[in-house]
């Protein structure tokens, strides 16, 4: 047993060893990762300073008039999309997926007043300078607390919302403590490839690791190695405390739109359980509540619920995301 153990242990020592060996320095705009399509980007002028907004914009031959918005969730940036854009563009939908200020490709501010308000308005520029007039949208994690704020900022726009695993389906500043942001900025500057792959392991797939999830720890264990990381740190610091106190739960009833609700039923994401006791932590994620909780607030929403599966279920599991997606764009 105490052998056993200890191969164990060096085994687990010995990968992650070998995966730090190979992990690829980043560029703080990612410069030297290449996304899956064309990357272009705008100019916003906004809070005293000109930013820039990377984007993909995808319009296939056989466009069928209808566009689709992809909002990207914290810990990821417009890339993940990959199979989600190759499918939805064969089916003729015009495919945007923007990366948000502090995000991907996107400007990494010094100083920026972050709020869902400010990332929204910044889409709307985006949508607007293309000639988008109507368009669905999809948000994933935190994109979903974004498309949720898009669509009650501009309804008239809005056609569908899409809401994947989105965080924000509970109020955790009623349970987890305050955090200031130079708090959440000393947590992110002690971030290692480890500690992102163990977060994601446990909160996302449940510790059910595939080889192909490792592009999405190694984008952000890639920057790590940057000596421009506490700009990106910093960055990350400030969009938790807009997650944590600008909640959207409280304003699903307002949603006008149809709406569809696609939640992976394993998924335990939930920011600061480890700012809480075990009894708390217990109540905090549950999708498989959350989703049923949240078809009940928001008007005309349609709930399709995927069991066994995560907080990704467009990388997870693909084709159980992606045909109750396109059934309901459809329509």
């Amino acid at each position: 047993m105490k052998f056993k153990l200890l191969f164990t242990l060096f085994l687990s020592f010995y990968i992650s060893y070998s995966q730090n060996e190979k992990l690829q320095w980043l560029d703080i705009m990612l410069t030297n990762y290449e996304y899956p399509y064309k990357v272009e980007n705008i100019t916003l002028s906004t809070q005293q300073q000109n930013l820039t907004m990377a984007y993909m914009n995808v319009k296939p031959d056989n466009f069928n008039g209808k566009t689709i918005v992809l909002f990207h969730g914290k810990n990821f940036n417009g890339a993940y999309w990959k199979t989600t854009i190759k499918a939805l563009t064969s089916k003729g939908y015009q495919v945007i997926a923007p990366d948000q200020i502090g995000f991907g490709k996107s400007s990494k501010p010094d100083h920026f007043q972050y709020s869902f308000q400010e990332l929204a308005k910044n889409t709307k520029v985006l949508l607007d300078s293309l000639g988008i007039k109507k368009t669905a949208i999809l948000g994933h994690s935190m994109g979903g607390m974004l498309a949720t704020r898009f669509t009650l900022m501009y309804p008239e726009i809005t056609e569908k919302l899409i809401l994947e695993n989105p965080i924000g389906l509970e109020d955790w500043k009623l349970v987890v403590p305050y955090q200031t942001i130079d708090w959440w900025y000393q947590s992110e500057l002690k971030k290692t490839y480890e500690g992102i792959k163990n977060y994601q392991l446990n909160s996302y797939y449940d510790g059910k690791w595939k080889p192909e999830y490792d592009e999405w720890v190694n984008l952000l264990a890639g920057w790590t190695l940057n000596s421009d990381y506490k700009k990106i740190a910093w960055n990350a610091a400030l969009t938790y405390d807009m997650i944590f106190n600008q909640p959207v739960v409280y304003e699903f009833k307002n949603i006008k739109c149809p709406t569809l609700l696609i939640i992976g039923t394993r998924d335990r994401t939930a920011l600061g359980k480890p700012l809480v006791s075990k009894e708390v932590r217990e109540t905090m994620g549950l999708y498989q509540h959350l989703g049923k909780r949240t078809q009940q607030e928001i008007p005309n929403a349609k709930l399709v619920e995927i069991k066994n599966i995560g907080h990704l279920p467009h990388i997870e599991s693909f084709k159980k995301f992606i045909n109750p997606l396109t059934e309901f764009l459809a329509k």
